[in-house]
């Protein structure tokens, strides 16, 4: 039994032309937006607030860091937290 390998032709690939953008409107493309300084370490901030807040409510046995609410004192460490992702969906 003979096998006989014969090699295909490469096909050809078709090259796409650049799009073209006329000079009198490229100007006008939106150029990419920036986070505003104060972003980044409000986020953070808002992330570590909140877990230390939620650090010493357990640590202290639930006594602080407000005494007399109890468990309100956890939606309050992740209302910040909640914060801080919400900042960071913003942030580019």
């Amino acid at each position: 039994m003979v096998v006989y390998l014969l090699l295909m032709p490469k096909s050809k690939s078709r090259k796409k032309d650049p799009v073209y953008i006329p000079d009198e409107i490229a100007h006008l493309a939106p150029l990419p937006k920036e986070s505003p300084k104060w972003l980044a370490p409000l986020m953070l901030a808002g992330f570590l607030i909140g877990l230390v807040w939620i650090v010493i409510y357990y640590v202290s046995n639930t006594g602080y860091p407000i005494p007399h609410i109890g468990a309100w004192n956890m939606v309050i460490g992740f209302g910040f937290i909640a914060a801080g992702f919400t900042l960071a969906t913003k942030w580019r």
